[in-house]
């Protein structure tokens, strides 16, 4: 065996170590031992330990024959899902010890979690198309599980019998997809399949194929089950869902595309133009008739994935760079939104508009924060998402895209609507009767702490979009 091979892996080996830690300590933590109430630090420290290792040592090359392609920019992509992670982390712990039955199975959830990370590793690294497969059934089984942990809630149990089942239905078609594709290349490696002819195996394979991975984005017509995903899986997996499963997803479809359908642009190009347009709008629009946050900020969820396509079909470096970039901001933003909204529904056990009306003055550093969260995801200046969106509507204007880019500043006008009626509700609003102050833990308030800080410095800081945008060359 070569195990020079695992050295390339370094990232998914370190995940590893800390998964079998997380593992064996759930494992020997009695149900009254002290140890239980360490899992949170304890995973937080191992964690980020980990993502600095990453940062500090990237890897390059392949391994086991191609299946397993790194880069400096694949590195970059895995360091936004273990931000992801670690903000997950930062954020549960008041709702992991919220009741007993959760307190006594908290080892488990870091697991899980890990687990699904893994998963999302190998989508970002897969260099062919079996191997992206393995990748989205190692993430979404566990994700399943995740949406569902609050067992003996009946929307948390919905939620998980809900993305299981259409989970599995879209793993199905994208797997069947892939049989036609590799009927008519004769091959699953991402380098190796020439396809010209746009013959019946090839375009109903792509159909298939972009039908499975827009489920995991949570393009229109896929969307159909984020709501109520959202809305019923606990509030830090939500916000989990929202940001790194879209995200590798995202990474994954990039890589597929260009690297083994770059010769059917023509075919998919089109699909994909309709499926922006139609992504953006009806997420936005369905966006304004929610009363529940968790439900508005799926469908918020939905208009962004719409954004981030523009990047995707401008097919260049600079719109790689812009997708990356805008993913970053991204998850500083709806981390942070949703940090707020965990922080609310641990104190009030709501998660519906009437609640936040009069938080400015109830806890006005939590609405402030709220506040720079919708304003980076309207798009608002000087904040990271104005900045964000900007070099997104480049990339495509680049290409030519003038009409696509309309559309979408369109859009950005509405959503700016709707996002202004949460700062309309915390800060015009009076409050309800007998509203107390929200607090949020420690943890949660270190992760609210970064993401405020980042979603303006990242706007400010330009070496951090060069530095994304050096690597982008050559698409991986």
């Amino acid at each position: 065996m070569d195990f020079g091979n695992f050295l390339i892996m370094r990232q998914e080996v370190g995940l590893m170590l800390i998964f079998l830690i997380m593992l064996v300590l759930d494992i020997f933590a009695s149900e009254k031992s002290c140890i239980r109430k360490y899992f949170q630090p304890v995973a937080c420290i191992l964690f980020l330990v980990h993502t600095v290792f990453g940062f500090l040592f990237p890897s390059e090359g392949t391994a086991f024959g191609g299946l397993y392609v790194t880069s400096s920019l694949t590195t970059w992509m895995k360091h936004i899902l273990d931000l992801g992670v670690l903000f997950m982390f930062l954020q549960s712990g008041s709702w992991l010890h919220s009741t007993d039955a959760l307190k006594r199975r908290a080892g488990e959830f870091y697991v899980i979690s890990l687990a699904t990370l893994l998963g999302m590793y190998i989508m970002v690294s897969a260099g062919n198309l079996m191997m992206l497969y393995i990748g989205i059934e190692t993430a979404s089984l566990p994700m399943a599980i995740l949406a569902a942990y609050n067992k003996y809630q009946h929307k948390s149990a919905e939620a998980g019998a809900k993305y299981i089942m259409l989970t599995s239905f879209s793993s199905g078609i994208m797997l069947f997809g892939i049989s036609f594709l590799y009927a008519a290349a004769g091959t699953l490696y991402y380098g190796d399949i020439n396809l010209t002819d746009g013959n019946f195996f090839t375009i109903t394979g792509l159909v298939f194929f972009l039908s499975g991975l827009g489920f995991k984005i949570s393009l229109v017509p896929f969307h159909l089950w984020t709501a109520d995903v959202y809305e019923g899986a606990p509030t830090s997996i939500t916000a989990f869902l929202s940001v790194a499963s879209k995200a590798a997803a995202c990474f994954a479809l990039i890589f597929a595309l260009y690297q083994a359908f770059g010769s059917l642009v023509t075919a998919w190009k089109p699909v994909l133009w309709w499926l922006i347009v139609i992504t953006i709008t009806l997420g936005n629009i369905f966006a304004l008739r929610q009363k529940d946050i968790k439900r508005f900020f799926a469908f918020s969820s939905i208009s962004q994935a719409g954004y981030i396509m523009l990047g995707v079909i401008s097919g260049t470096s600079q719109g790689m760079t812009a997708v990356v970039y805008y993913l970053l901001v991204y998850l500083f933003a709806n981390m942070a939104a949703f940090g707020i909204i965990s922080a609310v529904e641990n104190k009030t056990g709501r998660t519906d508009f009437g609640v936040y009306n009069g938080l400015g003055k109830t806890s006005p550093v939590l609405a402030f924060v709220m506040m720079l969260a919708v304003f980076s995801l309207a798009g608002i200046p000087p904040l990271g998402g104005f900045f964000s969106k900007f070099f997104l509507f480049a990339a495509a204007a680049q290409q030519g895209e003038y009409l696509l880019v309309f559309i979408a500043l369109l859009n950005t006008v509405i959503s700016l609507y709707y996002y202004l009626l949460v700062v309309r509700a915390m800060y015009i609003r009076p409050a309800e009767e007998n509203a107390e102050k929200v607090n949020a833990d420690t943890y949660n308030k270190i992760s609210l702490l970064v993401c405020t800080v980042a979603l303006i410095a990242v706007g400010i800081a330009s070496f951090i979009y060069t530095n994304i945008d050096a690597l982008s060359f050559g698409i991986r």
